[in-house]
């Protein structure tokens, strides 16, 4: 997964996928409406390369003016009932909280019922930030929500599932967001150079649709932004997954490097 989705605040201008060894490429669509590349070999290797390469045009307003419905202004509202069929499981909690600690931590931010409902998110995405400090983990795996709180810190994915498991406690739809953060003035969290892989959050609110919210750098839409896989869990959208034959020692190293620039 490694051709940008467009949206109303990102044009997809070109976009080239270079493997080495030749592989059999065979593109579709998954659920969530991801562009998935497969790509199959015919011969032994010892080195793998993927260079993804995509131009885009991002015009997201650093401001953005979401234009929410009136009947969900208000924190809590209630879902079309086809929203909320659509939403399904990207509207329910997908860890366990048994003890109900994650609903307790989530309902200090709900200052009053009704609430105004972009306020509860950005402060809730704010609450995070303020919280937990980030660390980078190049090591795999995604921490559970009540986990992260326990440990205080946690990479942009973990900030991600957190949020998202915090909102859908509250009854929102939410998914996951895999893609680039590009940061031209350096100083964003989570980035290096000039961008980064990163994780976030869209949240669907009627009228608006889905907003994006990145709780490990307190912003709100897409500016700074560039989606490539949306899921209802983290684990849904790594950027390239797959299987081998061989030893387990065959795999001596593995590098990721983004390099953007302007145009």
């Amino acid at each position: 997964m490694l051709r940008p989705r467009e949206t109303r605040d990102l044009s997809l201008t070109s976009f080239d996928l270079e493997i080495s060894p030749a592989a059999r490429i065979d593109w579709s669509h998954d659920v969530a409406g991801n562009a998935v590349a497969t790509a199959q070999f015919d011969a032994m290797t010892e080195a793998l390369s993927i260079r993804s390469r995509a131009q885009v045009d991002l015009c997201a307003p650093v401001w953005p003016v979401f234009p929410i419905a009136a009947n969900a202004a208000s924190y809590p509202f209630v879902y079309a009932p086809d929203d909320w069929t659509d939403l399904g499981a990207l509207a329910m909690p997908q860890y366990a909280d048994d003890t109900g600690r994650l609903r307790g931590w989530v309902e200090g931010f709900v200052m009053a019922r009704p609430t105004d409902t972009l306020s509860l998110l950005k402060d809730i995405s704010n609450g995070i930030t303020a919280r937990i400090s980030y660390q980078t983990r190049e090591t795999e795996g995604t921490q559970g929500p009540l986990e992260t709180l326990d440990r205080g810190w946690g990479s942009c994915r973990d900030f991600a599932v957190l949020f998202a498991e915090a909102t859908r406690t509250l009854g929102f739809g939410a998914r996951l967001v895999s893609g680039y953060l590009f940061d031209s003035s350096g100083e964003q969290v989570g980035s290096a150079d000039a961008g980064s892989t990163h994780a976030w959050v869209e949240v669907f609110v009627p009228g608006a649709g889905w907003i994006p919210f990145d709780p490990t750098n307190r912003s709100v839409g897409s500016t700074n932004l560039i989606p490539v896989a949306v899921a209802r869990r983290i684990e849904q959208v790594s950027p390239v997954m797959g299987s081998f034959h061989g030893r387990t020692t065959d795999v001596l190293s593995l590098d990721v490097t983004v390099d953007v620039r302007e145009t």
